[in-house]
């Protein structure tokens, strides 16, 4: 079965390494019921676009790669049986509710090492 990976865009990730369970509520029980749909494949959650670094050939400077009014929250892949099974899966992330939304997009090839 095609995986597929959902990339979420939003204002900022609300997974702060100080987040309250209140906090993350609505973001993890996204998660939660895509995982017991039996779709999810993995998931990551990122912390707020102030903990990052990035890295260029002139060294490395602090904040995102690219300053933009949206960053990348996180990204999970599922399975679907095609694309637009995929889409309606998606579809129900919380971030496409406010500024954010996501992207989808059919994962070639990879996967976890080791």
């Amino acid at each position: 079965m095609p995986q597929y990976a959902v990339l979420i865009y939003t204002d900022d990730s609300a997974h702060a390494l100080d987040a309250t369970d209140e906090q993350l509520a609505e973001p993890n029980a996204h998660g939660d019921e895509v995982a017991a749909s039996g779709a999810m494949r993995a998931a990551w959650a990122f912390t707020p676009r102030a903990s990052a670094r990035s890295v260029r050939a002139t060294g490395v400077t602090d904040g995102p790669f690219v300053d933009a009014e949206t960053v990348v929250a996180g990204v999970y892949v599922i399975e679907a049986d095609d694309e637009d099974a995929a889409l309606a899966i998606a579809a129900t992330n919380p971030a496409i509710r406010g500024s954010g939304g996501v992207e989808v997009r059919r994962v070639h090839s990879g996967g976890c090492l080791g």
